[in-house]
């Protein structure tokens, strides 16, 4: 039975979830953002990009989730990167702040041995929630 405290969506600005999640889960006040990869709207991967425009579509996909669940980025608590370069972790770090500006949410970066579609770049994310 589905739990009605749990609400899930999806942004209907990115590529619908190519398996059984949905992008973002609303419950206890948090927003709960399932990773996202470079894929653009209509659902193609990106992995053949630049590291650099690959983590631009990550984090336009991040934003249209939180849009989603009614908040924007600085709502942000928690950001869990997974890179399988650690190298391009600099690259991803001034993207990333270039994009945030001031905000500085929690964060973890994982080097990782591959990521679907042979993408080079995951986010997932947690933010507080809109208040009624």
């Amino acid at each position: 039975m589905l739990n009605p405290a749990i609400q899930c969506a999806n942004s209907s600005s990115i590529s619908p979830p190519a398996g059984h999640y949905s992008h973002v889960c609303i419950v206890g006040g948090f927003v709960m953002i399932s990773g996202q990869l470079p894929i653009n709207s209509e659902g193609q991967a990106l992995a053949d990009q630049s590291f650099e425009e690959q983590t631009r579509q990550v984090l336009t996909n991040l934003e249209h989730c939180l849009a989603q669940a009614g908040v924007d980025k600085y709502s942000l608590v928690q950001v869990r990167v997974y890179v399988t370069d650690i190298y391009q972790w600099p690259v991803f770090n001034r993207l990333y702040e270039q994009w945030l500006g001031d905000h500085r949410p929690a964060r973890a970066v994982a080097g990782v041995a591959q990521l679907h579609f042979g993408s080079a770049v995951e986010v997932e994310a947690m933010a507080l929630a809109a208040t009624a």
